[in-house]
């Protein structure tokens, strides 16, 4: 795949950022140092370039309706302003990508450019539930995905002649992440007047960041206190600057921290924790039955019911090494005796306990917290306990 820059590669570069690809995207990994950046955002506040994730609008009379067929949580429960955490899972109820879907103010119009910001612009008068047309829905695929998930999204919609449209706004957004206990700080020095501090986790709302009219949603991947600030990307500069330069001086963060900081909390990475070829797992597999909302019609919907019924062999666990040694994707988990109970997807120095950490499926008889386990790390077992994620408690 040809790489992908983000529209703030420039700025990153004049910083002195190291890159590495990302699901096709030439993405910042580290700025300072990994552990510098982790403290920061466990510590202070950090700001994160995600731009490499997708934007997919979708609107009109059965977005709806072609949403809840798609996701395996129910949109019908979001109001304006709402978002929700969900699966998008094959027949067979596997994962192929898990999503953020974003309800935005009834008739915003998909594919005007960043979900038409003159239209987001209505919710920053109060007047989220007035109904102003048809529904508007975001969702966010994982980098690299926004391709496959428009094509799926146009081609289901087209097979079960629904009337919404579908864009893929990926280009026309940047996407930051301001995170850490002083994250809330920062949003209201960013945006005087608008008040964003006042959303709720998972609440979204339209709002002026830097002088930039911008989509600010409560949400994040660290586990710290955060917001996720969406722009056009041709004002990218502007906002990231407002963040990571004076009087702000938030921590420029790279994919490095952002993955040291999601695997102290257990949380998924796509195309590592899951992927359907590699790693085929399903939401309960994963841990993650709670977005399963087996009362709506899914693509997926009929085999994950039937797994709930029968339970699933292997759950997704952290493990919490007690010996040297650093744990990596593939290594095997034993029963400490060299039989095989499982493999990790996910593993690091933890930076805030200073203890090797882990994630990946371990048969479910293994999967109880507190449950002694090895993993082989070249060649030799060192001794593991189970934990159930996360590892910090937030």
């Amino acid at each position: 795949m040809t790489d992908r820059l983000p529209p703030l590669h420039d700025a990153h570069d004049e910083r002195g950022a190291k890159f590495t690809d990302f699901g096709g995207w030439q993405m910042p990994v580290e700025f300072d140092s990994i552990r510098t950046e982790h403290a920061a955002v466990r510590e202070s506040v950090g700001v994160f370039d995600v731009s490499h994730m997708g934007e997919i609008e979708v609107s009109g009379p059965d977005a709806t309706e072609l949403l809840n067929r798609l996701t395996t949580n129910d949109v019908r429960a979001l109001d304006p302003g709402d978002s929700q955490y969900a699966a998008i899972t094959n027949e067979d109820g596997v994962m192929l990508d898990d999503t953020v879907v974003y309800r935005l103010p009834d008739g915003t119009a998909a594919g005007e450019g960043a979900a038409s910001l003159a239209d987001l612009d209505a919710t920053r008068d109060g007047d989220l539930d007035a109904p102003s047309g048809d529904p508007a829905y975001l969702f966010v695929p994982n980098a690299g995905h926004d391709g496959q998930m428009y094509d799926r999204w146009t081609a289901h919609r087209d097979e079960w002649g629904l009337d919404a449209t579908v864009a893929n706004a990926t280009d026309d957004w940047a996407m930051l992440a301001v995170q850490g206990p002083d994250a809330a700080d920062a949003l209201d020095e960013a945006t005087p007047g608008d008040r964003v501090v006042g959303l709720s986790k998972f609440e979204a709302a339209a709002a002026a960041v830097a002088g930039t009219e911008s989509w600010v949603a409560r949400t994040g991947y660290t586990g710290e206190d955060g917001f996720e600030v969406m722009c056009p990307a041709d004002a990218a500069e502007s906002v990231w600057a407002a963040f990571a330069d004076a009087p702000l001086e938030a921590q420029p963060c790279g994919l490095g921290a952002r993955d040291t900081l999601r695997t102290e909390m257990g949380y998924l990475l796509s195309g590592q924790d899951f992927d359907p070829e590699s790693e085929p797992r399903t939401p309960y597999e994963a841990r993650i039955g709670f977005v399963v909302e087996l009362d709506t019609e899914f693509v997926g919907r009929d085999a994950l019911e039937a797994q709930k019924e029968e339970g699933v062999d292997e759950k997704f666990v952290g493990v919490r090494l007690r010996e040297r040694g650093v744990p990596r994707n593939g290594y095997a988990v034993t029963d400490g005796d060299l039989t095989r109970v499982g493999k990790l997807t996910s593993g690091t120095m933890s930076p805030t306990l200073d203890e090797p950490i882990g994630l990946g499926y371990l048969h479910e008889s293994y999967a109880d917290a507190g449950t002694e386990v090895s993993v082989v790390v070249r060649g030799d077992e060192k001794r593991a306990e189970v934990v159930v994620p996360p590892f910090l408690d937030r």
